[in-house]
């Protein structure tokens, strides 16, 4: 979808991770995760260990009672988010705000 990459494999565990893709730069993931978290959504972002500590991704978690209706509140979340965070110059955040802890 858009400016995002997914990264997990579709058959993978109920856990979606996926990155902004490289020619991204107005925007972050963190300042996606903070965006996100207004509307009410857990979407953490977070950087890799060391030696791949440039890889910052958000994690969707898929837990009972995820229907499809969630799904799509979700995803209009996201694009909505999205319009606003491509008219950015730079970047809000650029590291993890410490809401998450895990």
């Amino acid at each position: 979808m858009g400016p995002f990459e997914l990264l997990t494999k579709r058959d993978a565990l109920p856990v979606f991770a996926f990155k902004l893709k490289d020619d991204v730069a107005n925007f972050t993931v963190f300042d996606v995760s903070a965006a996100l978290r207004e509307r009410g959504w857990q979407v953490p972002a977070y950087t890799f260990p060391k030696n791949t500590e440039d890889l910052a991704v958000l994690r969707v978690v898929v837990r009972r009672g995820f229907t499809m209706d969630v799904a799509d509140m979700l995803l209009e979340d996201l694009r909505m988010k999205v319009k606003i965070h491509e008219k950015l110059k730079v970047p809000v955040h650029d590291r993890d705000l410490g809401g998450f802890h895990h």
